[in-house]
């Protein structure tokens, strides 16, 4: 089921990847070059709203996506996440999985990672 004014159901970008439940394409707003999502084909709200085979195929296409990635962009590293509601800072209503190439030197210290959404909790 798709929802006809949903960015990520009727996608206007290169497709990366594809499978039957999946598919991956590059962020139209990215924080680093290649920064890219796995959306589910079926319009749902949140990576808890899949079903088993959803989910475990995203994440398949994630692994995928990670060699494309890597062969395309040279990234030396990666951040893997989803944000899921209104306070997990979810903006796009369509469940769907970032994997975003870092790379040397893109941040000063990048220790903690994904820990620094909530910037006062990421030092540890």
């Amino acid at each position: 089921m798709t929802q006809p004014n949903c960015i990520f159901c009727t996608p206007e970008r290169e497709i990366l990847a594809e499978s039957a439940l999946a598919l991956a394409v590059l962020d139209s707003f990215p924080v680093s070059p290649g920064h890219a999502l796995v959306v589910p084909k079926r319009h749902v709200a949140t990576i808890f709203d899949m079903t088993d085979d959803e989910y475990a195929e995203c994440f398949r296409l994630v692994r995928t996506l990670k060699d494309l990635l890597l062969a395309r962009f040279v990234p030396d590293g990666f951040n893997v996440g989803a944000n899921c509601g209104e306070a997990g800072g979810q903006s796009v209503w369509h469940a769907h999985i970032h994997v975003i190439p870092r790379y040397k030197g893109d941040t000063p210290n990048p220790r903690g990672g994904v820990r620094h959404v909530i910037p006062l909790k990421a030092d540890y």
